[in-house]
């Protein structure tokens, strides 16, 4: 039985309307089939089928509005299972809400808000930082991510641009050339290839070419990856790309601390930071410490403690590696989770003490496998702790192909959880 949930078909939604269901109940579909139109914040979007079977129950009607992103809307498959059924419309009916635990020292908070959280406190700290892009103040951010930021700090501060990357990030490299400490945003960083020549030649260089006279302190800030079903030219992950160019420091967090903590010491390195975060977790919550605290630039986390392999992921990997990880402990597998946090520096230190632990390496990634982070942890691993390899590394990484839109062959170009624990039984097996 395959249980549909209303998706987060833009940026910026959290709830949608079914504005027009095309099947019944009753009605046979096949992967790939049209099943609804939903209005979301910005547009009408197609609901597509991912699996076959027939229409057991349609659980949103046509027209009922503000329908939260996660709520689960038709049921497809195993029109037998009653009961099953049942419990998924009486989740419906009561809105399948759970109230958020903490204890006094946490706070629970999207990284949407941990985003806006850090780049408030260090404007109040400083008056040199301001925030530029495109809608980041009137409309409050293309992800509201902004949020707030017009009202309090002015329009001499958070300002709105042309749809002009090229134009925007060179008046911020250029600010910063002149002691000011901007913060550009990009819509995605599939737009930051309009401004490469800002960033690469003038902001990751000038340090160098300067003799050490004029710094470039700049964070580029936005969505990197892939989101949902926004096809080939709005997917791409760019770590790699950075990473490659001297001058840059690049960072990924996955959680809302570290996307906080990392944010703030961006927004304090006196380098440019490309800081990539990704779309389709801006929404996701995590307990937060209360206290501002500031995580430093180079350092991985371990996420997650064991001892018969380590994987290693950043950003939305990291979710889908810890996953994985619940579904391995139920056949007695330990899996050892580093958090990269930073691509650039690297804390390769971290990664090789957990190798010579466990002796087997995963490496997870969302983008293209030529040429990507896990090709440079893997020489790396090779040179300092190849003797303690027990096994191959390997890699889970995003298919060797541009995005498609479809939803069904979007989730197969995409690395999912699946290919994690198959990875890891993998290289188990290969020694065993």
């Amino acid at each position: 039985m395959s249980i549909i949930k209303m998706p987060a078909l833009s940026p910026t939604m959290t709830v949608g309307t079914i504005s027009k269901w095309l099947v019944s109940e009753g009605d046979e579909v096949v992967s790939g089939d049209i099943l609804a139109e939903i209005e979301t914040d910005k547009a009408t979007m197609e609901l597509e089928a991912i699996d076959d079977g027939e229409v057991s129950k349609i659980l949103v009607q046509a027209g009922e509005q503000n329908i939260s992103v996660g709520t689960p809307i038709i049921v497809i498959g195993d029109e037998n299972n009653t009961t099953k059924i049942s419990h998924v419309v009486k989740q419906v009916q009561s809105g399948n809400e759970k109230k958020e635990i903490s204890n006094s020292d946490k706070i629970t908070i999207s990284v949407r808000e941990a985003l806006r959280d850090a780049m408030a406190e260090e404007m109040r700290l400083d008056e040199d930082i301001f925030i530029m892009g495109e809608e980041v103040a009137e409309y409050q951010g293309a992800y509201k991510v902004t949020q707030g930021l017009l009202e309090e700090f002015g329009e001499k501060r958070v300002i709105d641009t042309p749809i002009t990357e090229q134009g925007f990030a060179g008046l911020g490299v250029g600010a910063a050339f002149g002691g000011l400490k901007p913060i550009i945003e990009f819509m995605t960083f599939n737009f930051s290839m309009q401004a490469i020549d800002q960033i690469i030649n003038s902001a990751a260089k000038t340090l160098y070419m300067s003799g050490g006279q004029m710094g470039c302190p700049i964070v580029f800030r936005g969505p990197n990856g892939a989101a949902s079903r926004v096809a080939a030219q709005h997917s791409q992950c760019f770590a790699s790309w950075y990473a490659h160019c001297p001058g840059l420091k690049v960072v990924s967090p996955w959680s809302a601390s570290d996307a906080k903590g990392l944010l703030k010491a961006s927004i304090r390195d006196p380098n440019p930071v490309i800081f990539l975060e990704n779309e389709l977790l801006y929404g996701e919550k995590f307990e937060i410490d209360g206290e501002n605290e500031i995580v430093p630039i180079g350092v991985g986390n371990i996420v997650s403690k064991g001892n018969d392999v380590t994987v290693v992921a950043f950003s939305i990997m990291v979710g889908k590696a810890l996953n994985a990880t619940k579904k391995l402990a139920e056949n007695g597998i330990s899996v050892e989770i580093i958090d990269l946090r930073t691509i650039k520096p690297l804390d390769i230190e971290l990664i090789i003490n957990s190798v010579k632990k466990t002796n087997r390496l995963v490496i997870c990634e969302e983008g293209f496998p030529f040429s990507g982070i896990g090709s440079e942890i893997i020489a790396q691993v090779q040179e300092y702790a190849f003797d303690w390899l027990d096994a191959p590394i390997k890699r889970v990484t995003g298919q060797d192909v541009p995005l498609p839109y479809a939803e069904n062959l979007e989730k197969l170009a995409l690395p999912q959880e699946e290919d994690i624990v198959n990875a890891v039984l993998n290289i188990l097996n290969e020694v065993n």
